[in-house]
């Protein structure tokens, strides 16, 4: 297989690209690495000297790829399936990568922020990280009165990055009540084959995430 992952299945940045190969059937092999583990993050850090995952080693190509917006245009480019995540003409797959961005930035990095917190027990003020995830919620609710998906009429990078992003994200600040389009689209992005088989498969690591009791019911 030419493909290995290298993720945990808890990890909402690893999600986003399981989505992404699971929209196009990629096969791959699978190396769950457990940060708690000196030698699982000494065969991370050999990678990836950062030591973070998700990152994709291609032995047909004798390359490793880390980062994930990186690591989904990669598949998009060399190992392309029914379902492409990024479009070809330019504007459209430029707005691809600035909703993509905008997740990973200003959902995933405040809403990690306050997990982090909470498994830490650190006590700090997470006002600001709040008040981001407020702006988020209502900048995708005004983008998304009017579509089925973030970018386009299809199913994009973009929304491989809003899933695990918004999914975590509801678990540290509910969204608004009143923000129907917001709530609509994540129940879309659920209902994702892709991601409903990403979710199943993180199922049984939940209890180890620390907004657990926050997680609906639905999802357990």
């Amino acid at each position: 297989m030419s493909l290995t992952l290298y993720y945990h299945p808890l990890a909402s940045f690893c999600h986003k690209v399981l989505i992404a190969l699971y929209e196009n059937n990629t096969a791959f092999e699978r190396r769950i690495i457990n940060l708690g583990e000196p030698a699982d993050r000494a065969e991370l850090e050999a990678i990836w000297p950062l030591c973070r995952f998700p990152v994709v080693r291609d032995h047909a190509r004798a390359v490793d790829v880390p980062e994930t917006s990186i690591i989904i245009e990669y598949l998009d480019r060399y190992y392309p399936g029914a379902q492409p995540l990024l479009p070809d003409d330019f504007d459209v797959a430029l707005d691809v990568r600035l909703w993509d961005r905008f997740f990973d930035h200003y959902v995933q990095e405040p809403m990690q922020s306050i997990v982090l917190a909470r498994l830490n027990d650190v006590q700090c003020d997470l006002t600001s990280e709040r008040t981001k995830l407020k702006t988020a919620y209502k900048m995708i609710e005004k983008r998304m009165e009017a579509r089925a998906w973030m970018c386009g009429d299809s199913f994009s990078l973009a929304d491989c990055a809003a899933a695990p992003a918004l999914f975590y994200a509801a678990t540290v600040l509910p969204f608004p009540e009143e923000y129907d389009a917001l709530t609509t689209y994540f129940d879309r992005l659920m209902a994702r084959p892709s991601v409903q088989r990403v979710l199943e498969e993180a199922r049984p690591y939940f209890q180890m995430y620390p907004f657990y009791d926050d997680i609906p019911e639905r999802f357990l």
